[in-house]
Protein backbone atom coordinates (compact mmCIF):
# COMPACT_ATOMS: atom_id res chain seq x y z
CA UNK A 1 0.00 0.00 0.00
CA UNK A 2 1.26 3.54 -0.77
CA UNK A 3 0.93 5.72 1.78
CA UNK A 4 1.78 9.78 1.50
CA UNK A 5 3.04 11.18 4.77
CA UNK A 6 3.53 15.37 5.36
CA UNK A 7 6.75 15.66 6.08
CA UNK A 8 9.62 18.84 6.46
CA UNK A 9 12.44 17.06 4.61
CA UNK A 10 12.62 13.98 1.89
CA UNK A 11 13.54 11.49 4.30
CA UNK A 12 11.99 8.74 6.74
CA UNK A 13 13.82 10.32 9.16
CA UNK A 14 12.68 13.50 8.34
CA UNK A 15 10.36 15.25 10.64
CA UNK A 16 5.98 15.16 9.68
CA UNK A 17 4.97 18.53 8.94
CA UNK A 18 2.30 19.34 10.79
CA UNK A 19 0.37 21.00 7.46
CA UNK A 20 -0.77 19.23 4.68
CA UNK A 21 -1.05 21.80 1.69
CA UNK A 22 1.76 23.48 2.86
CA UNK A 23 3.78 20.88 3.78
CA UNK A 24 7.75 20.96 2.43
CA UNK A 25 7.41 17.38 1.19
CA UNK A 26 5.35 14.11 0.51
CA UNK A 27 6.65 11.26 1.40
CA UNK A 28 5.56 8.08 -0.93
CA UNK A 29 5.81 5.38 1.25
CA UNK A 30 5.51 1.38 -0.11
CA UNK A 31 4.37 0.28 3.50
CA UNK A 32 5.07 -3.61 2.60
CA UNK A 33 8.91 -2.35 1.54
CA UNK A 34 9.51 0.68 3.38
CA UNK A 35 11.01 2.14 -0.39
CA UNK A 36 9.87 5.67 -0.56
CA UNK A 37 9.90 8.75 -2.69
CA UNK A 38 10.50 12.20 -1.39
CA UNK A 39 8.16 14.72 -3.72
CA UNK A 40 8.71 18.34 -3.00
CA UNK A 41 5.48 20.55 -2.07
CA UNK A 42 5.06 23.30 -5.32
CA UNK A 43 2.20 24.38 -3.27
CA UNK A 44 3.97 25.61 -0.12
CA UNK A 45 3.93 29.28 -1.28
CA UNK A 46 0.65 28.93 -3.16
CA UNK A 47 -1.53 32.05 -2.29
CA UNK A 48 -4.71 30.31 -2.66
CA UNK A 49 -5.74 26.62 -3.99
CA UNK A 50 -2.60 24.56 -1.50
CA UNK A 51 -5.23 22.32 -0.21
CA UNK A 52 -6.25 21.04 -3.24
CA UNK A 53 -3.13 21.10 -5.39
CA UNK A 54 -1.40 19.15 -2.83
CA UNK A 55 -4.29 16.88 -2.39
CA UNK A 56 -3.57 16.41 -6.73
CA UNK A 57 -0.11 15.79 -6.21
CA UNK A 58 -1.02 13.14 -3.39
CA UNK A 59 -3.25 11.50 -5.83
CA UNK A 60 -1.19 11.42 -9.06
CA UNK A 61 1.57 10.34 -6.66
CA UNK A 62 -0.49 6.69 -6.01
CA UNK A 63 -1.44 7.34 -2.42
CA UNK A 64 -3.86 5.20 -0.99
CA UNK A 65 -3.82 6.73 2.42
CA UNK A 66 -2.78 10.15 3.72
CA UNK A 67 -0.64 10.61 7.61
CA UNK A 68 -0.41 14.30 8.68
CA UNK A 69 -0.63 16.23 11.72
CA UNK A 70 -3.68 18.72 9.97
CA UNK A 71 -5.31 19.07 6.96
CA UNK A 72 -8.28 21.19 5.71
CA UNK A 73 -11.52 21.49 4.64
CA UNK A 74 -10.87 21.99 0.98
CA UNK A 75 -8.15 19.24 0.98
CA UNK A 76 -10.23 16.79 2.76
CA UNK A 77 -13.30 16.90 0.12
CA UNK A 78 -10.65 16.25 -2.31
CA UNK A 79 -9.01 13.41 -1.02
CA UNK A 80 -12.15 11.79 0.04
CA UNK A 81 -13.67 12.60 -3.46
CA UNK A 82 -10.67 10.30 -4.91
CA UNK A 83 -10.81 7.73 -2.30
CA UNK A 84 -7.91 8.25 -0.06
CA UNK A 85 -7.93 7.49 3.67
CA UNK A 86 -7.08 10.49 5.95
CA UNK A 87 -5.53 10.27 9.00
CA UNK A 88 -4.27 13.46 11.16
CA UNK A 89 -2.67 14.42 14.57
CA UNK A 90 0.59 12.39 13.72
CA UNK A 91 3.67 13.65 14.52
CA UNK A 92 7.64 12.53 15.02
CA UNK A 93 9.42 11.08 11.87
CA UNK A 94 7.92 9.91 9.07
CA UNK A 95 9.14 6.20 9.80
CA UNK A 96 7.21 6.43 13.17
CA UNK A 97 4.12 8.13 11.65
CA UNK A 98 3.98 4.75 9.47
CA UNK A 99 4.90 2.18 12.47
CA UNK A 100 1.90 4.08 14.20
CA UNK A 101 -0.23 3.79 11.20
CA UNK A 102 1.01 -0.38 10.68
CA UNK A 103 0.35 -0.82 14.38
CA UNK A 104 -3.51 0.24 13.73
CA UNK A 105 -2.67 2.97 16.58
CA UNK A 106 -3.62 5.97 13.89
CA UNK A 107 -6.92 6.98 13.82
CA UNK A 108 -8.54 8.00 10.33
CA UNK A 109 -10.47 11.61 10.10
CA UNK A 110 -14.00 12.06 9.62
CA UNK A 111 -13.68 15.08 8.59
CA UNK A 112 -11.17 18.20 8.44
CA UNK A 113 -9.25 18.90 11.79
CA UNK A 114 -8.57 22.93 10.95
CA UNK A 115 -10.12 25.75 9.16
CA UNK A 116 -9.31 26.82 5.61
CA UNK A 117 -6.05 28.86 5.31
CA UNK A 118 -4.69 27.34 8.70
CA UNK A 119 -1.46 26.71 7.01
CA UNK A 120 -0.85 30.41 5.95
CA UNK A 121 -0.02 31.19 9.55
CA UNK A 122 2.97 28.54 9.98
Amino acid sequence: MKIAVTSQGGSLDSQVDPRFGRAAYFVIVDTSTMEFEAIENQNIAASGGAGIGSAKNVIDAGAQAVLTGNCGPNAQRTLAAAGIKLFTGLSGTVAEAIETYKSGKAVEASGPNVKSHSGMDA
